[in-house]
């Protein structure tokens, strides 16, 4: 007899949400939303932020079809659901941290002016095959699914997003590592040009962000290609992004170009920025205070700061992942 083991996080289909309710309900939250959105804007920023709440696309550089746009929706793997609403997608679209396109939440119109075709990913390091992928042929070279993920950032807020795309483990069976190499470096676009924060000479750019082997190949690191039933929006890391739930949102670089093996711990983009703050590791513990604020609890992006929920202990994926570091008692996993 096959006997399936649900996760203790997943939700029976009859519990989600009809697609009919959460459609209107986007819609109310539209019309009901459009004029605070807009009076938080200063100037000629209300035109574009009517325009986005109303559904309207803003006019960008790469404004054509999407050459995967067939591919979505993809199948929704159901061992991965989350016992929490999701968050309404002009939320999880618009209020992002992207610093290549500046510091504040507010970066979505910003970051339209990248260029995500064409896109290469490349391949390098210690691996037995080297090589240089275009995003479409990739796309087309793997199984898409959609899962429905936690995020926890780093900063107390917190989203459940529907990812589409792969698990990262592809990448590294492509690479075939060599037996030295040990951690993932990844690496995202440098582009200054369309790019304002990368003109900031004291930040160490390109974004770097890395993993083990052992995280790298665990189920749940996913390589996000899509959100929402579609292609992902640039603002959220188009084409090709990381999505570690377990982890703090930092670690999930975005708009990735390179794929590093090496025998040596990188040095990750916010371990240089803020060594006392931010460790390679960054795993969520809601025990764990950052230096200036607790991590005891969140808020849902939607909800008022007086709405918090407690954080759960590697963002409620414990039971997938604290195996990966039970031999590291006394080093810093969480920061």
């Amino acid at each position: 007899m096959l006997i399936k083991t649900t996760p203790r996080w997943a939700i029976p289909e009859r519990d989600a949400t009809p697609e009919a309710i959460f459609r209107q309900r986007r819609a109310l939250l539209k019309s009901a939303g459009a004029a605070a959105a807009v009076a938080m804007v200063p100037g000629a920023a209300h035109a574009n932020i009517f325009d986005r709440l109303l559904g309207k696309d803003t006019p960008t550089p790469d404004n054509e079809v999407d050459p995967s746009a067939d591919l979505y929706p993809a199948p929704r793997n159901e061992a991965y659901q989350v016992l929490r609403p999701m968050t309404d997608e002009n939320l999880a679209t618009t209020y992002n941290n992207f610093y290549e396109f500046g510091s504040h939440k507010r970066i979505f119109d910003a970051a339209q002016a990248l260029d995500i075709r064409p896109w290469t990913v490349e391949i390098a390091g210690l691996v037995g095959k080297p090589q240089v992928i275009d995003i479409d042929d990739l796309l087309r070279s793997v199984q898409l699914e959609e899962r429905v993920y936690r995020l926890r950032c780093v900063e107390a807020w917190s989203m459940v997003v529907p990812w589409t795309g792969f698990p990262l483990s592809e990448i590294v069976r492509r690479a075939e590592p060599q037996s030295g190499a040990r951690f993932l470096k990844m690496e995202t676009f440098y582009n200054p040009e369309v790019a304002p924060g990368q003109r900031a000479s004291w930040q160490p750019w390109p974004y770097v962000e890395a993993l083990t082997l052992e995280e790298a190949t665990n189920p749940l690191a996913f390589l996000a290609t899509g959100a929402y039933g579609k292609p992902l929006e640039e603002q959220m890391g188009a084409p090709l992004r990381l999505a570690v739930p377990w982890k703090y949102g930092f670690k999930s670089g975005k708009s990735l170009v390179r794929f590093t093996f090496t025998d040596t711990m990188p040095t990750t983009f916010w371990m240089e920025v803020g060594p006392e703050e931010y460790g390679f590791w960054a795993n969520v513990n809601p025990e764990v205070p950052h230096r200036r604020w607790s991590q005891a609890t969140e808020r849902p992006l939607g909800n008022d700061d007086s709405d918090r929920i407690p954080t759960l202990l590697y963002n409620g994926y414990a039971d997938e992942v604290a195996g990966l570091y039970a031999a590291m008692d006394g080093q810093r996993i969480f920061y």
